[in-house]
């Protein structure tokens, strides 16, 4: 195969969040690509919920301080004059029940606010919630106060006006224990335009099966997102050249989802947009992070374990070590799980101290071309070998373990 997709890995190499320009740049340069590979890929829109900050302000009178902060999006807002009340620390989900927050405003560890959490928060009626973001051990210059939103599951309890502050600032406060704090949150909320990109390949025999392949394109706020997941959107860009050039005997479906960094909105918009003709589709192969230097790779399966069980087996039989697990996976493969399509998500896994995501620490640096093509290689024999079956061997169904929870991913159950 003359199509070498790494190289491409420095043309996605920019901060390309949800609904900007920039990932929109990216979509072109992905199209792009599939023309030098020879097929036709097309974008699909789908609007997605964005804000625009306004003005963010943190000061504890007691402490005479104002510490840094950022909104948190779609929190809504305070009066301009600002919330004055007093300060709580929440530490968990069951020290919201515990405690007295009505009318307070609460710290709570962590940037992406538990949704249980955030439902005793609002239950208990707290007035505005702090979170956190970072590590104590981290100085300010390398913490970014990254923009985050609430997600669709938040607002369903309401909207609790928010911060973002740095962790080491946290713990500050959290010794300190100012009696009160003046909080202030302005922002616009916005609809934003986003894209699904899309290529096909009709099959030579069984063109009413279909088998997708995902991976999202876009980063968060301050990423350059080489590993997560400029790899992933490469690694499909190289499934599409070889399959281009072997003939597959069923259709496939190439699918660079955007916004997937704010809940899966790209591969749950496809799927929706896509729903007549999901009874069609017979697995979706998600590609979420590959590529980096010290890490493992594994495969999460939402369907049968007989796929588990047969992914390891091919692992040993090609002597390429992998870990195949029944499981649901926090990427673009659950949507299509979650409408009954046998899906699974291949990822080489970062080792403990090693290569970092979400962050401006996730460059390019890290990445191995050698792991990258090795990968590559065996997601392309494994879908090879499922794509031209002479019978499909994946039972087209969701076992009733991996329905359930899949509705605890989405909250559908506790």
């Amino acid at each position: 195969m003359n199509y070498k997709s790494f190289d491409a890995l420095k043309r996605l190499y920019f901060v390309r969040t949800s609904g900007t320009k920039e990932e929109d740049e990216a979509a072109d340069i992905i199209i792009d690509e599939c023309k030098k590979i020879g097929v036709e890929a097309h974008k699909e829109e789908f609007e997605v919920d964005g804000y625009n900050p306004i003005k963010a302000s943190l000061f504890f009178p007691s402490l005479d301080k104002e510490y840094d902060c950022a909104v948190v999006g779609l929190s809504g807002c305070t009066p301009k004059s600002g919330l004055e009340k007093e300060f709580a620390y929440v530490s968990s989900y069951e020290d919201a029940r515990i405690q007295d927050i009505k009318d307070k405003i609460c710290l709570v560890t962590g940037k992406l606010v538990n949704y249980k959490l955030y439902k005793a928060l609002c239950d208990g009626k707290a007035a505005g919630l702090i979170l956190t973001t970072g590590s104590v051990y981290k100085d300010d210059k390398d913490v970014d106060l990254d923009p985050y939103m609430y997600r669709e599951r938040h607002l369903k309890n309401g909207k609790l006006p928010a911060v973002c502050i740095r962790m080491k600032d946290g713990e500050e406060l959290v010794r300190a224990m100012p009696k009160t704090v003046r909080m202030i949150v302005e922002q616009v909320e916005v609809k934003n335009k986003s894209h699904n990109v899309v290529a096909c390949i009709k099959g030579s025999e069984l063109e009413d099966e279909i088998i997708s392949f995902t991976a999202h394109y876009d980063s968060v706020s301050f990423s350059k997102g080489a590993y997560d997941n400029a790899t992933g959107s490469t690694t499909i860009l190289q499934l599409l050249a070889y399959f281009k050039e072997h003939t597959p005997k069923r259709s496939l479906r190439f699918v660079w989802c955007g916004s997937e960094e704010c809940g899966l909105l790209g591969s749950k918009a496809y799927v929706k947009a896509h729903e007549d003709e999901l009874n069609k589709y017979v697995l979706s192969i998600n590609v979420d992070m590959t590529g980096v230097t010290l890490g493992y790779d594994i495969a999460c399966c939402t369907s049968e374990m007989s796929l588990v069980n047969y992914i390891n087996y091919l692992g040993m039989i090609e002597g390429f070590p992998i870990i195949a697990r029944q499981g649901v996976y926090s990427s673009d493969s659950t949507p299509f799980a979650d409408a009954k399509v046998p899906a699974l998500s291949f990822a080489r896994i970062s080792s403990q101290g090693g290569a970092t995501i979400h962050s401006h620490d996730d460059v390019i640096d890290f990445l191995s071309e050698e792991n990258y093509y090795r990968t590559c290689d065996f997601i392309a024999k494994f879908a090879s070998i499922m794509i031209n079956s002479r019978v499909f061997p994946v039972e087209r169904s969701i076992p009733n373990n991996m329905v359930e929870e899949i509705d605890k991913y989405y909250g559908r159950k506790e």
